[in-house]
């Protein structure tokens, strides 16, 4: 007999197609709102959960007694208690080195769009107010030569230092847990102290996960620290980040941009003071929403889905 999966995420015909082959599918569209009673009726009969953006809790886990894999179409698993999960002897999976490259080309294109400001710039041609050649009051900052501060050298934060290294010969410092000697002798990189990158980078980019100790990790404290033009890019997640403190630093021009794929609320709020200032762009959270990722994401997330009901060994599993 086949084994049940739940799947909260629109999947391609093929990909859908290549799960109903080998396991019965329930589809609930818009887990988070309609589709959460469904959601419930559903659980008791899952050994697979297959989607992403649900906060998975325990009160939700406690209906799937049978549930033995949960793949989510993310790299990013901080919507997930995996403690818990491991306690309950299911297995995580998520979808990483897939969107690595997408990604750091959307924190490329930020921090390119704040230094050259070209959303406000483009915004005042289409709005018919370029009546004059630009001068000094519209003038942006180079990015080519610039350091580059990377906080967070993972895979993205590697593809990150390439493009800037290689594209923009940008000297690359970074931050992060310990050296990476790969990545200094690549890109000439530095490891320092965040004080260090904070004090010395014209751009300031994060992107490591969302864990306790990264919760926050950019607040007041930090931003005083950063150069009157500096331009903080975030691609990582937005609660490791303190808005206030963010919207403050922009305001008052203790830093001079900021670029932002991510926020503390998701949609960000429409009154939200970052929406009103002319020194930030924002993108609704799109580091990986290119067709071709997204698709490549879902084909890994059913991958390692598969493999774990065969009771095999997954090949992206978090919780091992």
């Amino acid at each position: 007999m086949k084994k049940h999966v739940v799947l909260y995420k629109k999947l391609s015909p093929a990909l859908l197609a290549r799960l109903e082959n080998e396991v019965d599918v329930t589809y609930i569209d818009d887990p988070a709102s309609d589709g959460l009673a469904r959601l419930r009726q559903a659980l008791p009969h899952a050994h697979g959960l297959l989607g992403a953006s649900l906060k998975l809790d325990a009160a939700l886990l406690d209906l799937a007694p049978r549930l033995e894999a949960v793949a989510s179409v993310s790299v990013g698993v901080d919507n997930y208690d995996i403690a818990d999960l491991s306690r309950r002897g299911v297995m995580l999976t998520n979808t990483p080195d897939v969107l690595t490259e997408t990604t750091a080309d959307t924190g490329f294109a930020l921090v390119l769009a704040a230094a050259r400001r070209v959303v406000e710039l483009a915004t005042l041609v289409r709005a018919g107010q370029w009546t004059a050649s630009i001068g000094p009051r519209h003038f942006g900052t180079d990015v080519h030569g610039k350091t580059l501060g990377i906080i967070g050298m993972g895979r993205i934060g590697e593809a990150l230092a390439q493009r800037g290294h290689f594209g923009f010969n940008m000297p690359v410092i970074y931050h992060s847990h310990s050296p990476k000697p790969a990545v200094d002798q690549r890109f000439g990189a530095r490891h320092c102290t965040l004080d260090e990158l904070l004090r010395e980078a014209d751009f300031i980019c994060l992107t490591l996960p969302l864990t306790k100790e990264t919760t926050g990790l950019i607040g007041a404290r930090e931003f005083e620290l950063m150069g009157k033009d500096s331009i903080f890019i975030n691609i990582s997640r937005g609660k490791v980040v303190d808005e206030k403190a963010l919207i403050h630093a922009l305001q008052t021009g203790q830093i001079r941009a900021a670029g932002l794929d991510v926020f503390e609320r998701e949609p960000v709020q429409t009154d939200s003071p970052l929406l009103a200032l002319d020194n930030v762009v924002a993108t609704p959270h799109i580091g990986s929403a290119t067709h071709e990722t997204r698709e490549a994401m879902a084909r890994c997330a059913v991958d390692n889905l598969l493999a774990a009901l065969r009771g095999e060994r997954p090949q992206n599993l978090v919780n091992p």
